[in-house]
């Protein structure tokens, strides 16, 4: 790695050293970014500078220490681009028949063996955010910044002004992307680095994308990675987005998720957290038009000193709508979880369903989780509701199992599947839904680390990777 600067670890220290940091490479932070983006940078940084980090204080983290994350020197690397890289040489990634156009992320930064940026025959196109920046900046300008919220302190404000690459999608009117899109997102370094990838995915009218998303670490040294994604689904559009986290112990991972979704669209999420030692995700929806439909969803998987924080929001502004949530977890040892889950339901949004449900099972007396289903409604003529759950594995049912001649350990672990299978088996990807089995099969047994091959790691002989498609 390139000489890079060295981050402090305090809070508000670490706030300080990175308005510095940007003061003094400004030039290579706005490489590519036309006059728009650069508006769009300066105008995060500004609210950045101001808000600084969230505490405690702040509503929708006062269940999540962000203190112990700055305890490290993290680093910075502002001379490292978009690269060609020999990607079999670092990381094998398939998931075993399931055919798909796999585009992998580095340290941030897009990785390629021919080019950064792939246009298909349909129109489509696939690659580095940086690089679209500079061949496609209508597209970028039109959407980049469009639905992320900037006012909330910390995170999203923070990425914006730092962003340097990520992955660029665009799927125009009338094109379904006959093969999924496969996104590794693999942190390897030997030094405690902090990364701010940025993800754009635009699908148009009447369009169809399927997006498997992996992050992964390949070591495991300190990590901290904060990342923002923007997802605009037009008109009668489709999106089936599954996200698969399997992180180092050692790792700290922040993503921000963000979905817009048009008049007839269809929206499905679904993320599996495996492993990481801090991970937070925030799914924000907006439906801005009649007749959409939304499924999100969720599994975390957490033992030790793991602790995860899923925090969701649907924003209904549209007229007879459907979103429902449904996440699980399942909590070992001293982990720790957190799910606050917010519907909003507009004056205008008449006719409009909108469920949530978080279900939650302690393992052990130290384990703990703190859930909040919320709705907010100003329209009379809805169907709506909540719930959530924290208890223990059902004795009853224990009972039942054990008397039919199954031992502890296998009864425990048939009601744990069972529980997470609710989630799981909603993914609609058959290869994929098989390999996730396996491994939340493997979670729950103690089996499975980052060490393993991850779902996206199946020693396929052949690797299909975006570069290879010819144009």
């Amino acid at each position: 790695m390139p000489e890079s600067n060295n981050i402090s670890n305090q809070p508000e220290v670490f706030k300080n050293t990175l308005t510095e940091l940007f003061e003094n490479n400004y030039d290579q932070i706005m490489e590519n970014s036309s006059g728009k983006i650069k508006s769009l940078r300066q105008k995060a940084f500004g609210i950045f500078k101001k808000n600084g980090f969230p505490g405690k204080k702040t509503e929708n983290w006062r269940f999540t220490d962000l203190n112990h994350l700055f305890r490290n020197d993290f680093i910075i690397d502002f001379e490292t681009k978009s690269q060609k890289v020999d990607i079999s040489n670092i990381f094998t990634c398939d998931v075993y028949d399931l055919d798909t156009y796999c585009v992998t992320l580095i340290n941030g930064w897009f990785a390629y063996n021919n080019s950064p940026l792939t246009k298909l025959k349909n129109g489509t196109i696939i690659g580095s955010l940086y690089k679209a920046m500079e061949i496609y900046p209508e597209i970028v300008e039109k959407y980049l910044g469009s639905i992320a919220k900037l006012n909330e302190p910390g995170f999203v404000p923070l990425n914006t002004a730092f962003m340097q690459d990520g992955l660029f999608i665009y799927v125009p009117d009338n094109v379904k992307v006959e093969k999924p899109v496969q996104v590794i997102n693999i942190v390897d370094s030997q030094k405690p680095v902090f990364l701010q990838p940025r993800n754009l995915i635009i699908t148009g009218k009447n369009s169809n994308l399927t997006l498997i998303h992996c992050d992964h670490t390949l070591t495991h040294n300190i990590s901290f990675t904060n990342t923002v994604s923007e997802v605009i689904v037009d008109q009668n559009g489709y999106v089936d987005h599954y996200k698969v986290q399997n992180k180092g112990r050692n790792s700290s991972l922040i993503t921000s998720l963000f979905f817009k979704q048009e008049k007839g669209s269809k929206l499905f999420n679904n993320a599996i957290t495996l492993n990481g030692g801090f991970t937070r995700n925030q799914v924000d929806l907006l439906i801005n038009g009649e007749n959409c439909s939304a499924n999100l969803n969720g599994l975390y998987l957490m033992d030790n000193n793991q602790h995860v924080d899923n925090q969701v929001f649907v924003d209904h502004k549209a007229f007879e709508s459907l979103s429902n949530q449904l996440y699980k977890g399942i909590l070992d040892d001293q982990a720790s979880g957190v799910f606050s889950g917010k519907v909003l339901v507009r004056r205008d949004s008449q006719k409009s369903q909108a469920f949530q449900n978080n279900k939650n099972i302690l393992l052990k007396d130290d384990a703990k989780v703190n859930t909040q289903p919320f709705l907010e409604i100003y329209a009379d003529d809805v169907k709506c509701s909540h719930g959530a759950t924290v208890g223990q594995l059902d004795p009853n049912a224990m009972f039942y199992l054990r008397s039919r001649g199954l031992s502890e350990r296998t009864a425990r672990q048939l009601l744990m599947y069972a529980f997470a299978g609710e989630v799981v088996n909603k993914i609609s990807v058959e290869p994929l839904r098989e390999n996730i089995i396996k491994l939340v099969e493997k979670r729950l047994k103690g089996e499975l680390s980052i060490c393993d091959q991850c779902i996206l790691s199946c020693n396929s002989r052949e690797p299909k990777f975006i570069q290879n498609i010819v144009d």
